[in-house]
């Protein structure tokens, strides 16, 4: 089955943390698609839901890839690598590693506090494009997490016998994905600036 036009996320940058979170994120477009798959012919089976909530564990789960691997890259290059900066330079960046030990669910200020604290960088400041501004971005980041959160800790499966609304809709899981992606290309420009400035 071709693949929908809308999931065809491939962000053009240049570090490498952007290019594994463009191989990651296609495991929640992939489910996605498996989901419209089985709505081809109607009804769908009742554990079709799975899919969209898997894909969204899977979405936030390539964005917490992509902030831990982007920090990593970026503390890398500043403190010049273990070799050459010395044991300043290791421990600035074991101390990193501690941290991300802890980072888990890339909530809008564990981003920022992470960033700030060891870069010197506030990242949200880069999250505006085409109709998102800082504010809208990180109130939906928030949303997002907090409904990965409830999915994957609480599953919010349905029952049987019990109509509830499903945790996730196809529209808002579709809508869900494109947000990361974009939040991952901005946040990616905006480093790629503020690095080559300097901070």
């Amino acid at each position: 089955m071709p693949r929908p036009r809308y999931l065809h996320y491939t962000i053009k940058m240049s570090s490498q943390a952007i290019q594994t979170f463009n191989h990651s994120i296609q495991d929640a477009t992939e489910l996605l698609d498996h989901f419209d798959a089985l709505n081809t012919n109607p009804p769908p089976p009742p554990n079709a839901e799975v899919l969209k909530r898997a894909s969204l564990v899977m979405a936030l789960a390539a964005l917490e890839t992509y902030i831990e691997d982007r920090i990593i890259e970026a503390a890398s290059a500043v403190a010049g690598g273990t070799a050459n900066g010395g044991r300043l330079a290791s421990f600035y960046l074991s101390s990193l590693e501690n941290d991300l030990k802890y980072f888990h669910t890339p909530s809008t200020d564990r981003v920022r506090t992470i960033f700030e604290k060891y870069l010197a960088i506030d990242v949200t400041e880069g999250w505006k494009w085409n109709h998102f501004d800082q504010v809208r971005a990180k109130a939906e980041l928030n949303r997002i997490a907090k409904k990965r959160g409830d999915i994957a800790h609480r599953s919010l499966r349905p029952q049987a016998g019990q109509p509830v609304p499903h945790a996730v809709t196809r529209d808002e899981l579709r809508k869900h994905i494109r947000f990361i992606c974009d939040l991952v290309a901005s946040t990616d420009k905006y480093l790629e600036v503020k690095l080559s400035e300097g901070g």
